[in-house]
């Protein structure tokens, strides 16, 4: 399963009512942040999360709304006395903002490992991780941005009835389901493809914010359990603000659905004139029906389906 929690879903500046770009994502005992607006720790708080475990931060872009947190945030982590090294991906220069921040969040007791993109798009694992794939894919912003998907695969069905026609012991039988090769103690040799049947539909979800609508995004959120998409504008009259900031309108992000077909369509980056999304909804649901208004706070736990 994958838990996914909407951090922040502001954007250009944080509101009473709504703090910045953030989103975490937990998986087999992995914490992933994408992007780290103002406000990222207190809904982390608020939620019950703490900083100290995030493994991963994940940046599309270093735009102020979405990386302004980022020096409070390794401050917390390194009072936490965490020690282990922090992954962080970002497009080409993100080793050198993020250092640039660091002159106020000096002396640090783990290490930064820093993973620069500059592919239309690039797919990498987590040490420890194969079934969990994150895949960076550039979009149409007015600076260098990505946005991610995240993808948990799942194996086969295993064969009970194979693996006993093999004369396999029980204590082997999890060794194969979780993708090891095993040797029986009279020299054979079981592949976990003996045993397992063809691969099962895994999750996916998908996230992009600061960005006009492209194919790379349908591409990427096509059947998705979940889409993220930011909805800078529910007013219809925004539409020429939208174009020049290189950003989106609710109906944008709701035609891009329709187009991918993920199960859930949840609009975040809101334009602080947007007081509240709910009264856009209607029409944005005439596009795409299972589309929702995000919300900081905002939590689901994707779960695969029973098969």
């Amino acid at each position: 399963m994958i838990d996914v929690c909407l951090l922040g879903c502001g954007g250009m500046m944080p509101m009473p009512h709504r703090f910045l770009t953030s989103l975490l994502v937990r998986c087999n005992g992995k914490q992933i942040l994408v992007d780290c607006g103002e406000g990222t720790q207190i809904t982390l708080r608020k939620r019950g999360f703490s900083s100290n475990p995030i493994d991963v931060i994940l940046f599309t872009h270093y735009h102020a709304d979405h990386i302004s947190g980022l020096p409070g945030l390794l401050l917390s982590m390194a009072n936490s006395e965490r020690t282990d090294p922090v992954l962080m991906v970002g497009p080409k220069g993100l080793e050198h903002v993020v250092n640039s921040l660091r002159v106020i969040a000096p002396g640090l007791p783990f290490q930064i490992e820093f993973r620069e993109l500059s592919e239309a798009e690039e797919s990498f694992a987590l040490p420890g991780e194969k079934d969990f794939l994150i895949r960076a894919f550039k979009v149409r912003h007015s600076v260098p941005c990505y946005g991610y998907s995240m993808e948990l695969s799942r194996t086969g069905r295993f064969q009970v009835e194979q693996a006993e026609a093999l004369g396999l012991p029980k204590p082997l039988w999890g060794r194969l389901q979780k993708g090891e090769t095993v040797v029986t103690e009279d020299g054979r040799t079981i592949t976990p493809d003996q045993v397992l049947g063809g691969e099962r539909k895994g999750l996916r979800l998908t996230y992009v914010t600061d960005s006009r609508p492209c194919d790379s995004i349908v591409r990427a959120a096509q059947g998705a359990d979940l889409m993220i998409c930011e909805g800078m504008y529910g007013e219809e009259d925004k539409q020429q603000d939208a174009v020049a900031k290189k950003h989106m309108t609710f109906a944008e992000a709701a035609q891009l659905a329709r187009a991918a077909q993920p199960a859930e369509l949840w609009l975040t980056h809101y334009s602080p004139s947007l007081i509240k999304p709910e009264p856009y909804m209607d029409a944005v649901r005439e596009i795409f029906p299972d589309a929702f208004p995000g919300k900081d706070g905002k939590s689901v736990t994707l779960r695969f389906s029973e098969d």
